[in-house]
């Protein structure tokens, strides 16, 4: 895979830290995400990568951790030159997140052939312990000179709008807002930036895209895995912390927003700001109408059997944390007043799919009445992110032969061609930070209304503690997720 241009150095970081570096996310994305990156030529000649462990090792047996993380996603690149060149990139600090000589130790390590003070600070760690990371890093002198390092902190940006703020104004008392980026992969996928493109240079879509055509949006982010081994990460989170309140809400502040006045950092944002703060607040005895939870049960997905969120390890007893959350919101603005948004993630469903499925309102003159067809089924244009990269537009075309019969063709509008790779989210993202590109992170005030929204469902959950819906396992979720719909010729869109 190549990227269209190579990168300017000249004002890049020399040092790229990645705390908690042994676990999933450094494993399974940063590590990879990284190696393309090298491959692609984009990394600087002076850029030192660190790993920041707790594990006892020295940098060659971190080297071979790398060797067997890398090995089944690389394959035959593991005897390549640009491997070995990779590896010799990185050094390895053992440390403690919560010891602030750690910090004193990590700084030894930073560039000191070179007078490059420009540091990435990957905090790929759990979110409590982002404070404890943020504190030692200025005690240790880590932040200074003030605005020049980076600090990249992951989802979820607190557990609610409180304590979002307070993590806020922490990271301010050390950093400043332009020094602060915060991830959402998904923005990073090349099917949610397509989107940006899709809207925008076609002067087809853009005058369709508002309330006088379409229907009603869902935005589906369905998993098909349980927790993984993380619930003392989950267990505390649930489905609406852990997906709805950040990857979904970013899907529909895109899909709503109005054109920005340039694709610049600050002006995408602000058009996103916008959308969040128009969608209607939700009163608490309204709640129950606009979200519903619920937890899955032992089920088969893929023809395996699987046990229930109660019996996975680690889980609380009785613990009515939800793994599946569907909520209905609607913005109230001129573009899209009176059009329901329908959101849904949740754990062990069906399959593993995340898809925008826009669908338009039926014409307003029934013309086949008086033939076989009695109705004629909605348009719509769905915009697959996972696993399919596409975005296609159904429409109707008579079917041959003497009756007025009509069928619905799929316009296929996929960007890739068949010898083309699309680039994973983390590439593009991780070359954003290093670039110091911050168009697709999040600003504080996108958490802050987001929080907003959700903060009422919160909590009303919070004191209905004595019951949780459930679903088996390899299903779409509960029945009661249907009830949100405002007509009843509304569906659920499962598939592409």
């Amino acid at each position: 895979m190549e990227h269209a241009k190579k990168a300017p150095f000249g004002n890049q970081p020399c040092s790229f830290v990645i705390f908690g570096a042994t676990g999933n996310l450094a494993s399974n994305k940063l590590l990879p995400a990284l190696f393309h990156l090298e491959a692609a030529g984009r990394l600087a000649e002076n850029l030192t990568l660190i790993a920041f462990s707790r594990r006892d090792w020295t940098v060659d047996s971190w080297r071979e951790h790398i060797r067997s993380v890398l090995g089944d996603k690389i394959g035959k690149k593991l005897d390549s030159p640009v491997f070995e060149r990779f590896l010799a990139r990185f050094r390895y600090q053992k440390g403690d997140l919560n010891e602030v000589e750690s910090y004193h130790a990590l700084a030894t390590q930073l560039s000191p052939e070179s007078a490059c003070t420009r540091t990435v600070f990957y905090l790929a760690i759990k979110p409590a312990d982002f404070a404890a990371v943020v504190q030692h890093l200025e005690a240790a002198g880590l932040n200074k000179p003030r605005g020049m390092s980076r600090v990249v902190i992951e989802k979820p940006f607190g557990e609610d709008i409180e304590s979002a703020q307070t993590l806020n104004r922490l990271l301010h008392q050390h950093f400043d807002e332009e020094q602060i980026y915060r991830i959402d992969h998904f923005l990073g996928k090349e099917t949610v930036q397509n989107l940006l493109v899709f809207r925008f240079a076609n002067t087809l879509i853009e005058p369709l895209w508002n309330r006088n055509f379409i229907d009603h949006v869902q935005i589906t982010v369905a998993e098909s895995i349980g927790i993984e081994g993380r619930a003392d990460y989950y267990d505390r989170a649930g489905a609406l912390r852990d997906m709805l309140q950040n990857h979904l809400m970013q899907l529909l502040a895109v899909i709503a927003m109005d054109p920005p006045p340039a694709l610049e950092a600050d002006a995408l944002r602000d058009e996103k700001v916008k959308v969040l703060r128009s969608i209607r607040p939700i009163i608490k005895r309204a709640v129950h109408a606009h979200a519903v939870r619920a937890q899955y049960v032992g089920g088969h997905v893929d023809g395996h059997a699987v046990a229930g969120y109660q019996q996975e390890k680690e889980v609380e007893k009785n613990s009515i944390t939800e793994t599946f959350v569907a909520a209905k919101f609607y913005i109230d603005n001129w573009r899209w007043g009176g059009v329901p948004f329908y959101l849904r993630t949740g754990k062990r469903l069906a399959q593993q799919s995340s898809l925008i499925a826009i669908r338009f309102k039926h014409p307003p003159q029934q013309l086949f009445r008086e033939t076989p067809l009695e109705r004629v089924a909605p348009n719509w244009v769905l915009l697959s992110i996972q696993p399919e990269k596409s975005m296609r537009m159904e429409i109707h075309v008579k079917q041959p032969g003497l009756d007025m019969d009509t069928r619905v063709m799929q316009m296929n509008a996929s960007y890739l061609k068949t010898d083309e790779q699309a680039l994973d989210a983390y590439e593009t993202l991780l070359l954003d930070v290093i670039e110091g590109d911050r168009s697709l992170f999040i600003r504080f005030d996108e958490v802050e209304w987001a929080w907003q929204v959700i903060d009422p469902i919160l909590k009303h959950w919070a004191v209905e503690r004595e019951f949780i819906p459930t679903y088996p396992a390899g299903s779409w979720g509960p029945a009661e997720a249907n009830r949100l719909f405002d007509n009843d010729d509304q569906t659920w869109r499962n598939e592409v």
